[in-house]
């Protein structure tokens, strides 16, 4: 069979080849590819011979339209990759822009606090999406309905804090876009009251469901030698028995003043990836609780750098509701300084300058290693940008997990996988 080439060829081919091996495309466009994902199997009746993934489908060009724009407008091309985790994305990139800038320790601490307490809170709205997806691809519905009222939750105090419920480009480059609201963090404890009242009810639905554990025990099998052959991170590996998570073993945004466990399970199939999602979700939930305690303290402190030559001088924002400063804020600071209006001008038109250089920063997201690699030419756009995601490396263990298996395994193992297309072509 060629590598590639029309769908002709592939049916011209088996035609010649005149066994009963039947030759079927699942997707690009299809209810369990989690996005426009294309599979070619091969298969001999139910039995799956072979798998090949077809990506590039949901190819937008996002690292190439970041080299035509500034270092700050960065953020909201990232966030648009991993659409369920953006996030994530976002600050991959901002940590590896800071780590050019040379401003590593310089973030203010509210900010890194806000940072952590946003991202593990989608952590947990995507593990809702992944755990919720698989079980509707059973036919178990109420599994996602389930997960997904969980997650309108969280999508309510994203857009309570940065007004949008995804592709927020909250975080920048030096801290974040704007504090939480006034009643932020009330309705933070009410957010973890209600996720500590019902997360339990996916566990009750299906954790020992047997229609479930038979549709995922024992299926879309990965070892730990084959997770470490093909460059696999994130719950797949801790799946396997491998306690790996950069929040641990390479630390950053102060996530090792965090108490929290990493959990792992030994069965490397379906099943225990989908117990690791769910494990984590409350060792997310614990962080999340700590997090809420510390941004009580630090009520008032700054959430972003405030050197002049990167963020605005007049500290232009617009909030959570939709309104910018007072003019009565602008005119004082702006016209108070000629070089605070010279910098705000330079800064808000051609945006900051990026010492020469190249920075990599990865981060733990909720799928696996999360990096971002930037090189920067000494101007005020990136000469180069380019996003690790897991979701692209894992897509190559596919025919790993499924040939030999049934075209209905096909099903699980991807889902166990969590890919989001967007984050696999950008």
């Amino acid at each position: 069979m060629p590598m590639g080439g029309d769908w002709v060829d592939i049916e011209q081919e088996q035609a010649e080849r005149g066994d009963e091996t039947l030759v079927i495309n699942m997707g690009p466009q299809h209810p369990a590819t989690h996005g426009v994902l294309r599979l070619i199997l091969e298969t001999e009746g139910e039995t799956v011979k072979s798998v090949r993934p077809g990506i590039g489908f949901l190819h937008t060009g996002i690292e190439k339209n970041m080299e035509f724009r500034n270092w700050a407008q960065g953020s909201t091309f990232v966030t648009r990759m991993d659409y369920v985790a953006p996030l994530f994305n976002e600050v991959a990139y901002c940590l590896s822009v800071e780590r050019l800038l040379g401003i590593e320790d310089q973030i203010p601490e509210r900010a890194t606090q806000i940072r952590v307490l946003m991202m593990e809170l989608n952590r947990i709205s995507n593990h809702l999406v992944a755990i919720g997806t698989t079980g509707n691809e059973l036919g178990a519905t109420s599994v996602m309905m389930a997960g997904f009222r969980e997650r309108e939750m969280i999508l309510d105090f994203f857009e309570a804090v940065s007004g949008l419920r995804m592709n927020h480009a909250y975080v920048r480059p030096g801290g974040v876009a704007v504090d939480l609201p006034e009643n932020g963090i009330s309705q933070l404890r009410d957010l973890i009251a209600w996720l500590e009242k019902h997360l339990p009810e996916l566990a009750l639905l299906i954790k020992e469901n047997p229609i479930f554990k038979g549709r995922t025990v024992n299926v879309g099998v990965q070892d730990l030698s084959a997770c470490m052959a093909m460059g696999v991170t994130g719950p797949i590996l801790r799946s396997a028995g491998y306690a790996w998570d950069l929040r641990k073993t390479q630390p950053y945004c102060g996530y090792d003043t965090y108490d929290f466990d990493v959990p792992v399970e030994n069965t490397a199939d379906c099943y225990g990836r989908y117990l690791v999602r769910y494990n984590e979700m409350w060792e997310s939930l614990k962080i999340v609780k700590q997090v809420a305690d510390r941004l009580e303290q630090s009520i008032g402190q700054p959430v972003m750098y405030t050197d002049a030559k990167i963020s605005s001088p007049a500290d232009l924002r617009v909030g959570p509701d939709g309104q910018g400063n007072s003019h009565e804020h602008i005119k004082h600071i702006m016209g108070e300084s000629m070089e605070a209006l010279i910098h705000h001008f330079k800064v808000v038109t051609e945006g900051f300058r990026v010492p020469v250089g190249q920075a990599y920063v990865p981060i733990e997201s909720p799928k696996g290693e999360l990096g971002c690699h930037v090189v920067s030419d000494g101007g005020t756009r990136p000469y180069r940008a380019h996003m690790r995601d897991p979701g692209f490396n894992h897509l190559q263990s596919v025919p790993l997990q499924c040939e030999g298996g049934m075209i209905s395994d096909v099903i699980m193992a991807l889902a166990s996988i969590d890919p989001v297309m967007g984050g696999v072509d950008r």
